[in-house]
């Protein structure tokens, strides 16, 4: 479980990563977390540039995290229902 919730943190932070600690849909999850790199530099940029649109990108930004820290935590419970329970 724990390998669960360290996979559920780092997709919360970089979409992907988590994938890539349950050892699941590796070049799918290098490709998330490439597009969430960019898309961060993209945010941080627009924070001076552009403020108005700085907020509804952030909460954007926040709201895709989390759907990816959900997807990896249910996942990650799948698969340790399915196989037995994951090496810490």
């Amino acid at each position: 479980m724990t390998r669960i919730w360290i996979a559920t943190i780092a997709n919360f932070f970089l979409p992907g990563a988590g994938y890539l600690v349950l050892g699941e849909r590796a070049l799918l999850a290098v490709a998330w977390l490439v597009g969430a790199l960019g898309l961060t530099y993209v945010e941080l940029g627009i924070q001076d540039a552009a403020p108005q649109y700085y907020w509804p990108m952030f909460a954007s930004v926040l709201l895709i995290n989390t759907a990816f820290a959900v997807d990896v935590f249910r996942r990650g419970r799948a698969l340790a229902a399915a196989r037995g329970p994951l090496p810490a």
